[in-house]
């Protein structure tokens, strides 16, 4: 009996602990072993995750920056810069990964994938962009967080050829980001890999592999219309043959975007970059992308929003298999979410029970046209943490105050019970 009031008090003790260390207008306590942390970062200018795995193993899952000087990204329909201007998205990325890595001497970015070749997930040239110190390219996105702070490997969707389903040569996004890796490579020991569906070990942790073995994985779930079976690591295309089409019909970019689902014990979350769900008038099914994936993905905890959440994202399929208890919304636009996609996601006749839906940065122009359905929203503005408990029995979801570097904790959320 003293044992179990002892085991009592000792739980008691540490939730009470974990409150208090994650204190609303505190700043957020650094990361600890076994815990698993999922930073959505708002820079106003694309999208990025940043992942620090339980064993401290680090992941960088986009890294996005639109053109600051572009007419669009300065007016009302697109968010502004998070936590300024003053300084582009790459730099804030950076500088954001190396304060949640405050706790280490030698921080860096293990993996960095870039889901698919937009601006607003790997940066694209600008005017204002400034050239490498070295190396023929400019620091934009992803090349702009390798000179702040050390990237190991890059998985991306086309390396080497970079020419599926077209050549990215002509493309000035395509060329800046060869000419980066190509002199990473030779100049910094950069490693790059192609994401390869199915695969459940080209993303794995490396500090401590053993300790976490048969708790913690991510699954490669599709890129290039290539998506896993559930079976082994045996994939199947979804796409078409290219030869069976004229080039104005090949697959987008957004449909040859990674789809990946971390697990970690009983917690799961799903990142499916810009992949699409719902067909426009005309479309072949095999346009949508979202239904066969979800077909393999099962349930999970956290869904990060297809697409940002526009038009085409997130079907009722998609939305039933997977039954997120939270979801998170990388906005950085005034169609980011769809008012259709809204109320799918919060429909019980798609899904039952209940769902939290968290937002990064929801624009007025989206609260005047959508309505009363964004009050419904447990944030809307901030950088969005998902910090998983050790083992991924319990989760929390903590909003991070994005006006400045502080890490000061807006408002917490939880603990929710993984399933």
């Amino acid at each position: 009996m003293k044992r179990l009031l002892v085991l009592a008090c000792l739980f008691v003790l540490n939730s009470a602990f974990i409150t208090h260390a994650q204190q609303v207008g505190q700043t957020l306590p650094v990361w600890q072993e076994g815990n698993l942390d999922i930073h959505q970062i708002n820079t106003g200018r694309g999208n990025s995750a940043f992942l620090i795995l339980p064993d401290g193993t680090t992941v960088l899952i986009d890294a996005g920056e639109l053109d600051p000087t572009g007419p669009r990204t300065m007016s009302p329909r697109n968010t502004p810069a998070k936590p300024n201007g003053d300084r582009h998205a790459g730099e804030w990325i950076a500088r954001y990964a190396r304060k949640a890595l405050s706790f280490r001497s030698d921080p860096a970015i293990d993996y960095a994938i870039m889901t698919h070749f937009h601006d607003d997930h790997m940066g694209a040239p600008s005017k204002t962009s400034k050239k490498a110190p070295a190396g023929n390219y400019v620091l934009t996105g992803v090349t702009e967080v390798a000179e702040h702070i050390p990237v190991r490997k890059i998985i991306d969707r086309a390396w080497p050829d970079y020419n599926y389903p077209i050549s990215g040569d002509p493309f000035p996004l395509v060329k800046n980001y060869r000419q980066f890796i190509d002199w990473q490579i030779q100049n910094k020991g950069l490693k790059v890999e192609r994401l390869q569906a199915g695969r459940n070990d080209q993303i794995q942790l490396l500090n401590q592999p053993a300790k976490y073995r048969d708790k913690f994985e991510i699954r490669n779930l599709a890129v290039n219309g290539e998506i896993w079976t559930g079976v082994g690591t045996v994939t199947r295309q979804h796409f078409p043959e290219l030869k069976s089409l004229p080039q104005n019909q090949y697959p987008s970019e957004n449909m040859c975007s990674m789809a990946l689902r971390l697990s970690y014990g009983k917690f799961d979350y799903f990142s499916g970059g810009d992949i699409p769900g719902v067909l426009q008038f005309g479309q072949p099914s095999w346009h949508d992308v979202e239904t066969p994936v979800a077909q393999v993905v099962g349930p999970v905890e956290v869904q990060l929003l297809d697409h940002h959440g526009n038009r085409d994202s997130q079907n009722g399929f998609l939305l039933g298999s997977l039954r997120p208890r939270v979801l998170v919304i990388p906005v950085w636009s005034s169609d980011h979410p769809g008012h259709d996609v809204l109320a799918r996601i919060y429909s019980q006749q798609v899904y039952p029970g209940d769902r939290d839906v968290f937002a990064t940065d929801m624009l007025e122009a989206n609260k005047l046209v959508i309505g009363e359905l964004l009050n419904r929203l447990k944030s809307d503005s901030g950088h969005v943490l998902v910090r998983v408990d050790p083992g991924g029995d319990r989760y929390r979801v903590i909003i991070l105050d994005d006006s400045d570097e502080s890490f000061r904790v807006k408002a917490v959320h939880g603990p929710y019970q993984a399933r």
